[in-house]
């Protein structure tokens, strides 16, 4: 079991999905001025293990944002709402942007999910979170 477990890990796929959280928190981020939009935002600095995920599928377990957003996207942070990224006192390494393969089902907010997919790490369009998991599918509970 436990070489199954270490072939999974070297073939980019995480083991839990709260390892993909953990990845993303090791993740230093520091203010950038941007002229364009004449405001400040977080520049991320992935860390190495991390990067070496980039591309691989990765599992990851949270709360449902009601955010809108266009298409099969969504957000999934790995806190309460009331506690989220964009609500409370969370940094940026605790929410991901979800691209769905299939259409986006009906949620409810902080409806908790898991979902798979691979990852893509965004370091300069502040228009997209640092942390996408594309061609993602929910997975069964």
């Amino acid at each position: 079991m436990k070489l199954l477990a270490a072939l999974i890990i070297a073939l980019g796929v995480f083991v839990t999905p709260e390892e993909g959280w953990t990845l993303f928190a090791k993740t230093k981020f520091k203010s950038k001025y941007f002229k364009e939009q004449d405001e400040h935002f977080l520049v991320p600095s992935f860390d190495q293990l991390l990067l070496s995920k980039r591309g691989g599928e990765i599992q990851i377990k949270g709360h449902y944002m009601p955010i809108d957003m266009k298409g099969n996207s969504l957000i999934l942070s790995r806190y309460p709402y009331s506690s989220c990224f964009f609500c409370g006192g969370a940094g940026p390494e605790s929410v991901a942007e979800i691209v769905l393969k299939d259409k986006k089902p009906k949620l409810k907010a902080d409806q908790v999910i898991t979902v798979k997919g691979r990852l893509r790490l965004n370091e300069s369009d502040i228009n997209h979170l640092n942390f996408v998991l594309e061609e993602a599918e929910i997975v069964p509970n």
